[in-house]
């Protein structure tokens, strides 16, 4: 099978790597299986003021010991209900190289090491080597803590990250890992199925359907990172050169975080089309233990640091409710940079501007409001796509304008 790959070239203009966060190690009182990097606290959302603290890393496989070419790094927390389909997918990957499975248990309660350990007997009797970490302590330290783990306690030259409800398409590692052999600097993500079928139509359209540039430009929507977690596949040695994940626990969004920061280090994204994993939705993702609030704030700072410093005055197309918010959101310098906002409401655009009663400012900024055609470029755009049966993307392509150049997607 060919390799069909979308690879983002493009670039946000570029910004210089966050310094590296502080590193401080404490023994932790409780034994572990494995011993991983420290802990990672978000301050204030902005990873530049995250700590770590936390288990000393292990120390890297020896020289010419065993190495596998592809560790898949699965972090597990009460998955009893998911592991044995997402193991049976592991078992059946058609990949001839040397491949290991990386499980980090963190504090489940219900009998997901049981379904484990029966699974390990399988995995190694066709030649899948399994290592196992974990605690038990009272309660779970949260994805980033058990991805770190299970990563720490790997030897693969690559890294292929599954949750634990996930199921991989055989070809999945095999293709991959063609296309990461080519692009050493990339996240490799795929097209994924969505479990039920009909939810989250509208982001797994987006998820499948973003094109080369998109890849890019794309990555300031609320969807967060343009290849979706559950898809990444990457080498050790870039993993390594980005860092490890954020380690706050429940409600940090340590998958943003990383990505983010892979793209502050000059990473690329790539896409495999073809859909290698089942991504499940279901009310116990841990993608839902994350604040709206939490993601918007990570967003509204990446646009401010990656593309406002390079316009010296822009527009923000919506009038309503989410382009005041990102408004007031903004700094002061980059709230001085909007001229105007633009909208097809007419009854918007009647009023006539926008005051900002919250100001500090005397006399409080009144920005005007505009129709659309009437507005200049650069946009930033704060309509959310595909839910106008196309009005708002005909509208759109009818200025002939360059995504990445006059306009950025925010919504």
């Amino acid at each position: 099978m060919d390799v069909s790959v979308h690879q983002s070239e493009a670039s946000v203009a570029p910004s210089p790597p966050l310094a590296a966060a502080a590193h401080a190690h404490s023994p932790q009182a409780e034994a572990e299986t494995t011993r991983g990097p420290g802990r990672l606290r978000g301050g204030g959302g902005a990873r530049a003021a995250m700590k770590a603290s936390g288990d000393d890393l292990p120390s890297a496989p020896a020289l010419g010991g065993p190495r596998a070419q592809v560790s898949i790094i699965l972090p597990v927390h009460n998955a009893e209900r998911w592991l044995d389909e997402c193991l049976r997918s592991v078992l059946h990957q058609d990949f001839e190289g040397t491949m290991e499975l990386s499980i980090f248990n963190d504090a489940s309660k219900d009998k997901s090491m049981t379904v484990i350990e029966t699974w390990k007997i399988k995995l190694e009797d066709s030649g899948i080597l399994v290592v196992i970490g974990g605690h038990d302590s009272p309660s779970p330290r949260g994805v980033g803590y058990s991805k770190n783990r299970a990563i720490a306690q790997s030897s693969g030259t690559y890294l292929c990250f599954l949750d634990s409800d996930d199921v991989m398409m055989p070809e999945r590692v095999r293709l991959q890992l063609e296309a990461a052999a080519q692009h050493p600097c990339s996240i490799i993500g795929c097209q994924v199925m969505r479990e039920p079928p009909d939810s989250t139509e509208r982001y797994t359209r987006w998820i499948n359907q973003l094109s080369p540039d998109q890849l890019i430009t794309q990555v300031f929507t609320s969807h967060g990172p343009t290849v979706i977690m559950p898809t990444w596949f990457c080498s050790r040695a870039w993993f390594s050169h980005v860092g490890w994940f954020d380690e706050g626990g429940q409600g940090v969004p340590e998958d943003l975080l990383f990505f983010q920061e892979h793209l502050r280090r000059g990473g690329h994204i790539v896409r495999v089309d073809h859909s290698l994993v089942l991504y499940r939705y279901h009310a116990q993702a841990a993608s839902h233990t994350v604040l709206e609030g939490t993601i918007w704030t990570l967003r509204v700072r990446f646009l401010e640091e990656r593309v406002l410093p390079h316009w010296t005055a822009f527009t923000i197309w919506n009038a309503g409710k989410q382009g005041r918010r990102l408004y007031r959101s903004l700094g002061a310098a980059n709230r001085q940079k909007v001229v105007a906002f633009c909208d097809i409401d007419e009854r918007k655009v009647k009023k006539g501007f926008y005051c900002y009663e919250d100001s500090q400012e005397r006399p409080k900024p009144r920005v005007p409001i505009l129709h659309f055609r009437d507005a200049q470029p650069p946009f930033i755009i704060c309509v959310k796509l595909d839910l106008t049966g196309g009005v708002f993307e005909d509208n759109l392509q009818s200025l002939h304008l360059q995504e990445g150049q006059d306009f950025f997607h925010f919504s």
